[in-house]
């Protein structure tokens, strides 16, 4: 018995069918809509599958491409391993969520995650103070939202994500591009665009 695998919500005027490589054996992603939303899932038979490194890549990876497709959509994500009984249990889920998620998509609307750390090399003496600085006056005021996470090494100078407009994007790849100019003994990390993870906060129960 197939089971329906929640990768993210979409308002219903962009829920969109995709082929896809997904988690386990998924691959077609559909739509479920329940009023104004619907939560984007593929077809598994596995009732808990594996949370290898693959399955995490393809569930990432499937929220890009919904996130890039057509000109790009706003998605909430989901996190990793969201299995329903059935489709029936994933419109009672959404209708109980609506609001919160309404919510979520009003937040992050036309808007991606991106990261951006910078590492010190080892035995180097940097400036770590001007990097902030840079950071502060150059990426900041260009994202929506700035979300600093734990700096977990003594090399982590910066470790933030943020919220930016895609239409803000190539504003925001040049002021990464001076970040490197300007302190070029550093390592500076640009990646996604991801699901925006760190900017929604829905708590949503599977229900096996």
């Amino acid at each position: 018995m197939s089971r329906p695998y929640a990768y993210g919500v979409v308002d219903v005027d962009e829920a969109i069918v995709l082929a896809v490589d997904g988690v386990g054996d998924g691959d077609r992603v559909y739509p479920i809509e329940n009023g104004s939303i619907a939560a984007l899932v593929s077809d598994v038979t596995s009732a808990d599958p594996e949370r290898s490194d693959e399955n995490v890549r393809r569930h990432d990876e499937v929220l890009r491409e919904v996130m890039t497709a057509d000109g790009g959509r706003t998605v909430v994500p989901m996190r990793y391993g969201m299995i329903f009984r059935n489709e029936e249990t994933v419109t009672n889920v959404l209708e109980g969520a609506t609001s919160a998620l309404t919510q979520s998509l009003r937040q992050i609307e036309g808007a991606e995650e991106l990261g951006v750390s910078v590492v010190t090399p080892p035995n180097d003496s940097i400036d770590e103070d001007a990097i902030r600085e840079t950071v502060d006056a150059e990426l900041d005021p260009i994202a929506r939202d700035v979300a600093r996470n734990r700096l977990f090494s003594d090399r982590l100078v910066v470790n933030r994500s943020y919220l930016v407009d895609r239409d803000d994007r190539d504003a925001f790849d040049g002021a990464v591009g001076r970040l490197e100019e300007r302190h070029g003994d550093a390592i500076v990390r640009y990646t996604g665009p991801f699901a925006p993870y760190s900017f929604v906060d829905v708590t949503i129960g599977a229900q096996g």
